[in-house]
């Protein structure tokens, strides 16, 4: 995310800016939005291996497992943990908010919690702040653009990271060695590289992270061949470009971690109407110009 692009055309009802913090490799971004006005609308996103807080300033959101329906939330607010599997959002009216997009060593370090209590769930966010959500929410609603929003959070995420404990290197650099190499490091070398016995290196992962080196791997993976795949390269050749043995291979994977196949993604995802609070970061996108309908 090196390089800024302004799109001639953003997508409706949303505004997107990289944080200032994303070269720390920390908070990754925000990402306002603003969506259905007179619809229902639902959006599946494929795992990603980010965490998500999102701030809402009206209208709830129900969070669904995309492969295990009846396991859901519904709030206006909510904390969204690191997924090995699709997640599906649904709203049945005008939401408006504001999502932060995280790294798991991020979370982990603003909220001190053990990052497996939320991987592959979603909570009410008062659940876990209490009463101080409903208030910044507000706040955050009450500023004129999205740019001061942003800008506040920036501000406020930096000062708590400033006085958070660090992420333990160990675990860091093998996080970042999955994120680099798009989850192609077999856990064997990455245990070898930070001195640890594969199970230790999994405990400290599920504590820090969420998920399992090999789990974030597989949602790493997925990732690489789903960027391929929007570079415009058919599905078979985003599969081998991505490391997947074949084409059977990676439609297995596909399913067991998305719920249907690659085909049938595609036309769920085609063309959408609105982008809501669970979408991510343009690929290369740092900023857009602030959308002056906040």
């Amino acid at each position: 995310m090196s390089k800024t692009l302004v799109p001639a055309a953003p997508a409706k009802g949303v505004v997107w800016k990289s944080s200032a913090l994303a070269p720390l490799g920390q908070v990754i971004g925000y990402r306002g939005f603003r969506a259905g006005a007179g619809r229902t609308g639902s959006r599946l996103v494929a795992p990603d291996g980010m965490v998500r807080i999102v701030f809402g300033f009206a209208g709830p959101v129900r969070i669904v497992s995309g492969l295990d329906p009846p396991r859901s939330v519904t709030a206006t607010s909510l904390a969204i943990g690191v997924h090995a599997t699709a997640t599906l959002g649904e709203y049945t009216g005008p939401v408006h908010g504001v999502t932060v997009l995280l790294t798991p060593l991020a979370a982990h370090r603003l909220t001190a919690a053990p990052m497996e209590a939320f991987a592959c769930r979603a909570v009410d966010l008062a659940d876990v702040l209490g009463a101080r959500v409903r208030t910044f929410a507000g706040r955050l609603a009450e500023y004129p653009d999205w740019h001061s929003r942003f800008t506040l959070l920036d501000r406020l995420l930096a000062l708590r990271l400033l006085g958070a404990p660090p992420s333990s290197p160990q675990v860091d650099r093998a996080w970042r060695r999955l994120v680099h190499t798009a989850g192609r490091t077999p856990v064997r070398e990455l245990a070898a590289e930070t001195g640890w016995s594969h199970r230790q290196l999994e405990r400290r992962f599920l504590q820090q992270v969420g998920l399992s080196p090999k789990s974030l791997a597989q949602v790493l993976r997925l990732q690489e061949a789903l960027r391929h795949r929007r570079n415009g390269l058919t599905w078979a050749d985003a599969a081998g470009a991505a490391g997947y043995y074949d084409q059977a291979h990676f439609t297995r994977s596909f399913k067991a971690m998305i719920g249907c196949t690659p085909g049938r993604f595609s036309a769920l995802r085609a063309d959408p109407q609105e982008y809501g609070p669970l979408d991510v970061l343009p690929d290369r996108v740092t900023t857009t110009a602030p959308d002056a309908t906040a």
